[in-house]
């Protein structure tokens, strides 16, 4: 055994941001399978010797049959090629009850030449070379613990051991936390070569031993700026390479606007420039520092949002001066004038001339914003 493959947390079923695609599906979704099938087109290219999974292939431990099927379309292009492949869970896709069926069982019944560790306890299997050690998630600190001790006790003494595992590292700090995540450290993990899931970026935590990273970003926290990928390990010489996917959408993040001071108008020419220098496609924000919360409010912000049509989404985040009145509850994505024809749309107004009413206040309100301006 020489070359091993691995994929990162894939979070098939992630769905956010209110975008569809045509068919109707939710944008960032298809994102993410698109992103999975696309690791695995690249794993198959570079032909390893075999495949790791390394946990959080779906996001959720009930996932959607979507997202189901995009597991098993991948399972099905690697047994096409003959190559083996070992899975764990993850922290995201791990039932919590007790009696609750893992998504990762029905995978092993109907892929039985592959290798699935989802029991909440250490598993290995052996490979041509390669012992692989599985510690998948389990109920919580001790009894990873347990597990990783196991699979230091069954260590081979004729192949190369590999651990795969699924926890939070202490010797790194996480840009956050995360739900049911177990911390252990390093010292803990006693192996030959280990390769991780959980954190979304590709790192090494220390010689023999690194995260593979995420093949997608699904929030801020992610290191949007680190590439996406798959990472290929030579477990002969123990050296590791990460292989981007690319083409992802993009995440931009916009000069901040230091707004302390600017009129509403400067305020929104600053913002327009920002919102049309968005990427097409990219999922966008943009800080607006020091703003005063009665300038923001009379920012024409639907304009700001036509001007970053291009973005998939486009989020400004005002950020007031410390000790200023919060902006929080102010509009975020339309204007004053779209305000209050929402707001006449669920009032009773017969026997009145419901256009003259809203023109009337239309008027009234970009009166008020010329006087501020």
């Amino acid at each position: 055994m020489a070359r091993v493959a691995a994929i990162g947390d894939a979070h098939l079923g992630r769905s956010y941001l209110p975008r569809t695609t045509p068919e109707g599906v939710n944008q960032r979704e298809q994102d993410f399978e698109e992103s999975f099938e696309a690791a695995v087109e690249l794993v198959l290219s570079l032909q390893p010797d075999a495949v790791m999974w390394l946990g959080d292939v779906f996001d959720a431990p009930r996932p959607t049959y979507r997202a189901y099927r995009g597991a098993q379309r991948s399972l099905a292009r690697i047994r096409e090629h003959g190559i083996p492949l070992v899975a764990i869970s993850g922290n995201h896709d791990t039932p919590r009850l007790p009696g609750t069926a893992s998504p990762y069982a029905t995978l092993a019944d109907s892929f039985s030449e592959h290798h699935f560790a989802y029991r909440l306890a250490y598993e290995s299997f052996d490979l041509p070379g390669l012992r692989v050690h599985c510690v998948p998630q389990t109920m919580g600190v001790e009894s990873t613990l347990v597990a990783l001790a196991e699979a230091k006790a069954n260590r081979s003494s004729d192949r190369v051991n590999l651990l795969l595992t699924h926890p939070r590292i202490k010797q790194l700090e996480p840009p956050m936390r995360d739900i049911n995540e177990i911390e252990v450290d390093a010292d803990d993990v006693q192996m030959d070569l280990t390769l991780l899931g959980h954190y979304h970026f590709h790192v090494k935590v220390r010689d023999g031993m690194w995260y593979a990273g995420s093949t997608d970003t699904f929030t801020w926290a992610d290191s949007p700026d680190a590439p996406k990928g798959i990472v290929l390990l030579d477990t002969d010489s123990g050296a590791v390479t990460h292989h981007p996917i690319l083409g992802r959408r993009p995440f931009a993040h916009l000069e901040p606007i230091a707004a302390a001071g600017l009129s509403p108008a400067e305020i929104q020419a600053a913002m327009l420039e920002r919102a049309s220098e968005v990427p097409t496609g990219a999922v966008a924000r943009l800080y607006i520092n020091g703003v005063d919360p009665h300038a923001y409010r009379l920012v024409d912000l639907a304009a700001v949002q036509d001007a970053a049509a291009a973005a998939l989404w486009f989020h400004a985040i005002p950020d007031p001066l410390p000790g200023v009145t919060s902006v929080a509850d102010l509009p975020t994505s339309d204007t004053l004038a779209d305000r209050w024809a929402r707001y006449l749309e669920h009032q009773d107004l017969t026997g009145y001339d419901n256009e003259r009413i809203r023109e009337m206040g239309e008027e009234h309100i970009h009166a008020a914003i010329d006087a501020a301006t």
